[in-house]
């Protein structure tokens, strides 16, 4: 049995693993604790400052890198690089110096091993991010990172493997769909010398041979087993596998952006997504979570939600912002994607039924779903950049440390007028690549009517487009960017 390469990457593919620096560093076995711990050491001063520091959000630490700089780094540097983030991951360092001490020995629950608790959570998050204003709230911000942190220890003390990462873990999920239109990938460098390897461990890990029992390095605990992963789902580029290989025969190298989106294979989770429900539906929550969060920050959503609060007869915020998650969240997507099946099963004239149409051709709006949430990020980070400055230096001076002067209030960032067009471009850049994700499928799946089903999802993507350019063209709440703003 042969491994073939369903993303359609050829043999030229660059290795960042073998460039200088960059490669030494990943190659080195203490890269990911040492990032991790520069993460912690941050992570820390955050909860510190959100919980003693002053509760204006443009002052703190806390809202202001979690809500304004963590996110527009972690989606550009999904963007160009792929899910370095999870790699440096703070919340899993606590959990490594815990099992020095204690080793779990449990296994996840198997009803428990798919998507949809972390779905849940997911749009918990969102839902609280609106609701309890955490991007104007230091406090609870604080109280959210702490929150993470003792999920993360509790789950992964009972359980044996990564499956805080793999199954619990809203980050993280977000991380891994956004990193299937990344350009880098952990792979096989030759499927061929993974042919004649028999002791497989990159996923089992090296034991000692002396002492058989004893693990010298871990393989995956993701369990992605290397010659047959397809893509970047599940994947935190911890290196595990890198430094596992007895053969050096995992590379970190470069793939068509999206391509696992369209593989026909059944090898992975991802690809021919037909068969997981869960990872259909994160697709489709992580894309139209997009639409809904920049939506809760222009002033249309206050109309909105007065005239849904009349409609309903209520005061209570929580039933109208409820009433709005589900309506973005649930009836639209049913909605739209249920017109768009409709078209591709009645055009193509093969009386194919709605929900797998819509299951195959839900990756498609993957790359317009990240392209927003690029844009709508990198929007707040780019015209705030440089407002952590001063509240680095108001804070060191509360410590009595006043060593970069007085605080400089007046730095922001880059002006609007520069940012848009970036915001444009990212936009512009997701919607081509839902195109091409859907031309594929739809080439790939209705050989016979391919244009007859592409035209339907082409055009959803267009009006979903349409909607991202109306969002990003209203005047936007600067949340916890600007003092007395």
């Amino acid at each position: 049995m042969g491994y073939n390469n369903p993303t359609g990457q050829g043999g030229s593919a660059t290795n960042l693993l073998d460039l200088p620096l960059i490669g030494d560093f990943l190659r080195w076995r203490h890269s990911r604790m040492f990032m991790q711990s520069i993460m912690l050491i941050i992570a820390l001063a955050m909860i510190l400052h959100g919980l003693l520091g002053p509760q204006q959000a443009p002052r703190n630490l806390s809202t202001l890198l979690t809500w304004v700089h963590y996110r527009g780094v972690l989606v550009l540097i999904l963007l160009v690089a792929g899910n370095f983030f999870c790699m440096a991951c703070p919340f899993m360092l606590p959990r490594e110096l815990a099992r020095r001490f204690s080793k779990p020995v449990r296994n996840w629950p198997r009803w428990l091993r798919n998507k949809w608790l972390s779905i849940g959570l997911f749009v918990l998050i969102l839902f609280s991010y609106e609701y309890f204003d955490l991007w104007g709230s230091p406090w609870w911000t604080a109280w959210l990172i702490i929150a993470y942190f003792s999920a993360a220890l509790l789950v992964d003390a009972f359980f044996k493997k990564a499956s805080f990462c793999k199954y619990v873990c809203p980050i993280g999920q977000f991380n891994f769909i956004s990193s299937t239109v990344s350009p880098l990938e952990v792979k096989v460098a030759d499927p061929d010398t993974c042919l004649e390897c028999t002791t497989k461990d990159c996923i089992k890990g090296t034991r000692d041979p002396n002492d058989h029992d004893k693990v010298v390095q871990r393989g995956c605990e993701l369990a992605l087993f290397q010659p047959k992963k397809v893509g970047n789902m599940d994947c935190t580029f911890c290196m595990d596998c890198v430094h596992a290989c007895p053969h050096d025969n995992v590379a970190v190298s470069t793939k068509v952006p999206g391509s696992e989106l369209w593989a026909d294979t059944r090898r992975s989770g991802i690809g021919r997504f037909g068969n997981r429900k869960d990872l259909s539906v994160l697709a489709l929550v992580f894309t139209f979570g997009a639409l809904l969060n920049a939506f809760g920050m222009v002033s249309p959503v206050y109309a909105f939600q007065n005239w849904l609060a009349g409609i309903m007869n209520t005061t209570s915020e929580a039933t109208v912002l409820g009433t709005l998650f589900f309506l973005m969240l649930v009836v639209e997507p049913i909605v739209l994607l249920g017109l768009a099946a409709y078209g591709t099963s009645s055009w193509t004239a093969t009386g194919e039924k709605l929900l797998p149409v819509v299951m195959r051709y839900s990756y498609a709006l993957v790359p317009f779903g990240f392209g927003l949430w690029v844009a709508h990020y990198s929007f707040h980070f780019l015209t705030g950049i440089w407002t952590f400055v001063p509240v680095i230096q108001e804070m060191l001076a509360d410590w009595g440390i006043p060593i970069f002067g007085a605080p400089a209030w007046q730095l922001s960032g880059l002006p609007e007028q520069l940012v848009y067009p970036l915001e444009l471009g990212f936009l512009s850049l997701g919607l081509l690549g839902s195109l091409l994700v859907t031309y594929r499928i739809s080439f790939r799946e209705y050989k016979a009517r391919p244009w007859q089903a592409f035209i339907p999802w082409a055009v959803l993507c267009v009006v979903l487009f349409c909607a991202a350019l109306w969002l990003l063209n209203q005047p936007m709440e600067m949340r916890g960017t600007f003092l007395g703003g």
